[in-house]
């Protein structure tokens, strides 16, 4: 039976690395809130609001502000009406306002994109700096914020599904080793990661607060956004999620889960939202802080990385993401993964179809249900 290894931090590059800039990165404290364009902005209130009980800060006619139960900054969330399902910003609060000109400094060294947009640009937060990355993704940084009431202790609105924060996002990119080392540049160290015999990353967990991560790099056609996750505080949290959408005739909503993984040895729970939005349900990873935490590696064959019990993964997990925007507001276009030797054994995300000892590659060997997803190899 293989086991994940532990190590220390790895200090190569690849060959087609992002240069690193001479100016300092901004100063990344976590992730704080994704911003979503959604096509019905009624539908997705309720889907988040009433459904999955994230509590509306502020609201008008073309945008919701939403956040979770234990956040004391304005929004974690953000639902803008739009003609185009995508995500416009990932954002990241820094440690003080002059992380800002760092961030400028940073990105414009990099030949990227870069916009300060002032106070009142988005509700909430004071002014913040908004880059296209050099992986295509939209990334906001802010510091000045909005107090509000952090309902913690306000256990008469809880729910039995209670989000209390937002923890990571997962980006899709076709080129996962340049992405880790441009993240690395950037302060993000690695947690977990999947390779295989040859050494080669399939995808990385990274984080700046101290847990296993605060955004992901998994492989595929990119930049794409894979899935925004909320953090509950026990599985059985998860499960009144499940219970409640099936009362409410919404099991469809669901498309993976609830399971435990492998990698962060997270229990979770995969929705999409009206717009095909995917948000997982996150809870029970473990404490990363120290500065020689080990990196875990998890072996690209070992299907118990992806679900602890071995259950195989939906196709359209790994095949569907949300397209991100531009800075005007425009979708990126795709650049495909191009890696051959991984092209014809994979089937995206985080590395090879399910697999078990003694069937590593073989799918003829499989059981029939398996073989289905074995052959989605080569559409990614």
């Amino acid at each position: 039976m293989s086991t994940p290894t532990h190590h220390g931090p790895s200090r190569g590059r690849p060959a087609n690395a992002i240069p690193t800039p001479q100016a300092p990165p901004p100063d990344i404290l976590r992730c704080a809130s994704m911003e979503l364009v959604v096509t019905d902005l009624a539908a997705s209130r309720k889907f988040y609001a009433e459904v999955l009980g994230l509590v509306v800060t502020e609201e008008d006619e073309s945008t919701i502000y939403l956040r979770s139960f234990e956040e004391f900054i304005h929004h974690n969330l953000v639902l803008r009406q739009g003609p185009v399902a995508a995500v416009a910003a990932f954002s990241y609060r820094v440690r003080s306002p002059e992380e800002l000109d760092n961030a400028v400094a940073f990105y414009e060294e990099l030949g990227c994109r870069v916009e300060r947009r002032p106070e009142g640009f988005v509700k909430g937060i004071g002014d913040t700096v908004r880059v296209e990355d050099p992986l295509g993704f939209p990334y906001e940084f802010f510091y000045d914020v909005e107090h509000v009431e952090r309902l913690a202790w306000r256990y008469d609105l809880y729910t039995p599904g209670a989000l209390v924060r937002i923890d990571h996002f997962n980006q899709v990119t076709p080129d996962v080793p340049r992405a880790v080392a441009y993240a690395q540049d950037l302060g993000f160290r690695v947690t977990e990661d999947i390779r295989d015999e040859e050494g080669t990353v399939y995808a990385a967990w990274m984080r700046r607060k101290p847990t296993v991560h605060d955004t992901a790099m998994t492989g595929g056609d990119g930049p794409r956004m894979h899935h925004v996750a909320f953090a509950t505080h026990e599985k059985h949290n998860i499960i009144a999620i499940c219970d409640k959408l099936g009362a409410l005739r919404m099991s469809n909503h669901i498309e993976r889960g609830p399971g435990r993984h492998g990698v962060s040895n997270a229990f979770y729970l995969y929705l999409r939202d009206p717009d095909g939005h995917r948000v997982e349900i996150y809870t029970q990873d473990y404490y990363t802080g120290d500065p020689d935490n080990p990196i875990v590696t998890w072996d690209v064959h070992d299907n118990q990385r992806r679900d602890w019990w071995g259950n195989p993964v939906v196709p359209s997990w790994y095949t569907e993401a949300s397209p991100v925007l531009d800075l005007d507001g425009n979708p990126q276009p795709l650049v495909a993964r191009t890696d051959d030797s991984e092209m014809a054994v994979t089937i995206g995300a985080d590395g090879f179809s399910y697999t078990r000892e003694g069937h590593e590659g073989e799918g003829h060997d499989l059981p029939s249900w398996k073989q289905g997803e074995y052959k989605l190899g080569n559409q990614l």
